[in-house]
């Protein structure tokens, strides 16, 4: 036994002497003696500004504004996205030989892999009709963001690879269909920081927990402070949706501050103990923004205080557009407040593989009014033209039939839009075949959109890397080309 002992001690001398130490448990006098001045530093960081709390050494916060890598056109964005797959032969991208050759076989081969069979030529059940001063064509399901059309840059060209839900949604949010990768509002997040220090740089409204689920708003591994903060989910109606734990029930300000400094004390002894831990380091950080959203998050959430043109603008207290358009007016409020990435998710309807015309229809009534009133509001409020705004699905939907009146998954060939941000407005982007199955003019691929948001952010998409298991990751992997054509 006396021999273990030695041999321990020596040991232990050994690892002093290598710059090892073994954590000794302290007492809590020692403890608070130790720790006194951090949670000083801690409080202070919550009184002083930003800049005042770094320049006498307080915490930094990872969320903190960062300079973009060159001129910026955009701000912020504000991603709207159709889960299930809008058909782009039905909304955006008018097909007139598919009409005339409505029930005939598809005169050229259909992908090798498919998710499903499908039969001949389906033509839309809608018409086309020209808008505004560009001349763009939008369906009749659309006559709302119709009026729009020469703020919004139609890109009928995207493609993918996945003909799957879960793999497509994975990769239109992470620019990965097999592997677990951070979201792009984390990247987004990890490159600029946010502008509004009590609020999180990356918001998601009821999200959807099916097909890839919380990896849609993942941080991976980026540092956990660049997470999305779900509000609600997408089986919680837009008006019941809140962010967990928000409100503090029991006790006051000071006395919830005080403990909170206890706790952060202790962590931060931990840190100094074994040194990088980037789930303690990330748990600080989420305690410390949870704090501070107290104070401005649930008036945020209120929306008490909009005129009622406001609520009529977004279809509020209205059927069926209430709950999509609660969604939008949150996006533009969080959006306005300083919140880097924002998502509204309209989940998950598109997916007609039958009885195309009754969902597709009942899907844009629910979301058309909402989405023409976030950009009437955005443009009034002057937040239009630096914040980029995306509309689009996981995928699009085979202009060939499925089940007689509905079309399976198409990721060969879809379309999106954007608007504001710095693109060019009034325009169309790339083309699908005669039909509609295939990308075929200017094609812009997963990697390419996320390579073009990035730009229009100011970040050069090569660039913006982090490092993990011994390589450097970013959001387009080893892909992706900036479609400058599109930008203003």
């Amino acid at each position: 036994m006396c021999g273990a002992v030695a041999t321990s001690r020596r040991a232990e001398e050994k690892s002093k002497n290598m710059g090892h130490h073994f954590y000794q448990p302290k007492t809590r006098r020692e403890m608070l003696t130790q720790c006194s001045v951090g949670f000083g530093m801690l409080a202070l960081a919550g009184l002083l500004s930003e800049e005042e709390a770094r320049a006498v050494g307080a915490y930094k916060n990872p969320l903190s504004p960062k300079a973009p890598m060159f001129p910026a056109k955009a701000k912020r964005v504000i991603y709207l996205f159709m889960h299930g797959g809008p058909s782009q032969v039905d909304t955006f991208d008018p097909k007139p030989l598919l009409t005339r050759d409505h029930g005939k076989p598809l005169p050229f081969a259909k992908p090798r892999v498919q998710f499903a069979q499908t039969g001949n030529l389906l033509k839309s059940p809608w018409e086309f009709k020209k808008y505004g001063q560009s001349g763009i064509e939008v369906s009749d399901l659309f006559p709302n963001v119709a009026q729009h059309v020469d703020d919004l840059c139609v890109v009928r060209s995207m493609y993918g690879s996945n003909p799957a839900h879960g793999g497509a949604l994975l990769a239109m949010h992470t620019g990965s269909d097999t592997f677990v990768r951070p979201s792009m509002g984390s990247w987004i997040t990890y490159g600029l920081g946010t502008e509004n220090q009590n609020l999180p740089g990356f918001v998601t409204i009821c999200p959807t927990l099916g097909h890839g689920g919380v990896q849609n708003w993942s941080s991976a591994f980026l540092p956990a402070s660049y997470q999305g903060t779900p509000i609600g989910n997408a089986s919680i109606k837009a008006k019941d949706a809140q962010i967990n734990y928000i409100k503090n029930l029991e006790g006051n300000p000071t006395a919830q501050r005080m403990q909170l400094d206890m706790l952060q004390g202790m962590n931060h002894e931990q840190l100094n103990h074994f040194g990088h831990d980037p789930q303690l380091e990330g748990r600080i950080e989420s305690f410390e923004l949870a704090y501070r959203m107290q104070t401005e998050a649930p008036s945020l959430m209120d929306i008490s205080d909009e005129s009622k043109a406001t609520l009529d603008l977004y279809g509020i207290n209205e059927n069926p557009t209430d709950n999509f358009g609660r969604q939008c007016l949150l996006a533009r409020r969080f959006s306005e407040k300083g919140v880097r990435f924002v998502q509204a998710t309209h989940s998950y309807k598109w997916d007609q593989h039958g009885d195309l015309r009754n969902g597709h229809t009942n899907n844009a009534h629910e979301v058309d009014k909402p989405i023409a009133g976030l950009l009437a509001d955005l443009k009034a409020r002057g937040l239009l033209k630096d914040t980029l705004v995306l509309w689009g699905g996981e995928f699009g939907r085979t202009p060939t039939a499925q089940g007689g009146d509905g079309r399976d998954h198409n990721p060969d060939g879809f379309t999106i839009w954007m608007a504001g941000g710095g693109v060019k407005p009034g325009t169309i982007y790339g083309a699908t075949d005669d039909y509609g199955y295939y990308a075929t003019e200017n094609k812009m691929h997963i990697h390419d959109l996320h390579a073009t948001m990035l730009h229009l952010m100011g970040i050069d998409h090569k660039k913006l890397t982090y490092r993990y298991g011994g390589r450097d990751y970013r959001l387009t992997d080893v892909a992706g080309d900036v479609a400058h054509a599109i930008i203003a």
